[in-house]
């Protein structure tokens, strides 16, 4: 997968919910690894939306769909002042904070924090431990209410582009 960052849509591009003429395009962090088994944190949109109706009777809404078999989601609540150690995510996965902030720093000095409704993919396994004894990344609570996450987590990175 390339770690090329893509541009940032327009402000109206990103919030437009009510534009039937402009698909949405929603951003995400992409936490990867790179051939010398370092992680990074690169900026990423989902942007294959297409206007349907979910059922024959309703509106046509934009949908996007990301399809795989062997997926779990996983809901996770972070409290107050939480730091985990350095880790690599268990399985790809999407996260997506419901509630609070929280941050995800990368082996390459990255820190990234993020709140309700930003989203991230995490994506970093199989790094290598730096001289630092890092491995993957660091993530943690920022603020003071506990951070609240869902994770949608798969057996095989799904594909991306």
């Amino acid at each position: 997968m390339s770690d090329q960052v893509l541009q940032q849509p327009s402000s109206d591009q990103a919030s437009s919910t009510h534009d039937l003429s402009t698909p949405p395009i929603i951003d995400y962090w992409y936490v990867w690894t790179d051939e010398q088994g370092v992680s990074h944190q690169s900026r990423r949109q989902i942007q294959d939306f297409k206007l349907k109706s979910i059922a024959a009777s309703t509106s046509p809404q934009w949908m996007g769909e990301l399809k795989q078999q062997g997926a779990t989601v996983v809901f996770s609540v972070l409290p107050v002042g939480w730091t985990g150690i350095w880790h690599e995510n268990p399985k790809p996965q999407w996260i997506i904070p419901l509630a609070g902030r929280w941050f995800v720093e990368t082996m390459d000095g990255e820190r990234v924090e993020m709140g309700a409704g930003e989203i991230s993919f995490g994506a970093d396994q199989n790094t290598k431990e730096d001289s630092q004894g890092r491995k993957g990344h660091l993530s943690g609570t920022v603020g003071n209410e506990p951070a609240v996450l869902v994770m949608l987590q798969f057996d095989e990175t799904p594909p991306m582009e």
